[in-house]
């Protein structure tokens, strides 16, 4: 595949299209807050799904598009800015040492959302993914036996100038995947009204139904 953001965003709308119609409403999953990746994003502006999609729908596009942005900036960085670049992957020989983390390694439509659903009052249990997210790493304490000196002055601003520069690579990249993603919105919308759509009229005609009772008066 093609590196260029545009061919990738164009690979990643392919991927969410084949993931779309596994789709199924969750039903213990409840948000007790707004989704920062999701709220607002002009990603999901752009793919025109921001009304009457299910927030898993749009969440699985936006951390596919968050996959390519990401990408670029990586690529960006190892070619072009080495302070920045060395300091990265130091902090990835000290992931490589840390515990299991249960927020890693999962597919794109699962990063980012609540590790475990809501446990039933007085449920007993042995411990929570979100518990285990949060174990401190044993090896804290002598992490560094891959020492890295102490930056100098110069060397942190120097630091701050590439994190800047990246910053600045990564508000392009996005702005160029939202052009991009806009050029796929029919089919977008096409395969959210094949495949999601149906599925949530069936629900609301359930909800209608428990609710429904022989007692309530009826209009004539």
């Amino acid at each position: 595949m093609e590196g260029s953001v545009e061919s990738r965003t164009s690979h990643e709308v392919d991927n969410w299209l084949r993931w779309l119609p596994r789709w199924h409403p969750g039903t213990h999953r409840t948000r007790a807050r707004l989704c920062r990746q999701c709220f607002g994003s002009p990603v999901i502006a752009a793919a025109g799904l921001t009304e009457d999609v299910p927030h898993a729908v749009q969440h699985a596009l936006a951390m596919r598009m968050k996959i390519v942005v990401d990408a670029s900036v990586d690529e960006y960085t190892e070619q072009h800015l080495p302070l920045l670049s060395r300091e990265l992957r130091l902090d990835e020989v000290r992931r490589a040492r840390r515990v299991y983390r249960p927020t890693e390694g999962l597919d794109p439509e699962h990063r980012g959302l609540d590790l475990d659903p809501p446990t039933p009052k007085d449920s007993p249990y042995l411990f929570t993914f979100g518990e285990l997210a949060g174990l401190p790493n044993p090896d804290d304490s002598d992490e560094l036996d891959v020492p890295a000196p102490p930056l100098s002055a110069d060397e942190k601003a120097a630091v701050l100038r590439e994190v800047a520069i990246a910053d600045a690579y990564a508000a392009e990249a996005g702005r160029r995947l939202c052009v991009e993603l806009a050029r796929h919105r029919l089919r977008m919308r096409a395969a959210v009204a094949e495949f999601v759509e149906p599925q949530v009229q069936a629900l609301l005609a359930d909800l209608e139904s428990t609710l429904d009772s022989p007692h309530w008066r009826r209009e004539s």
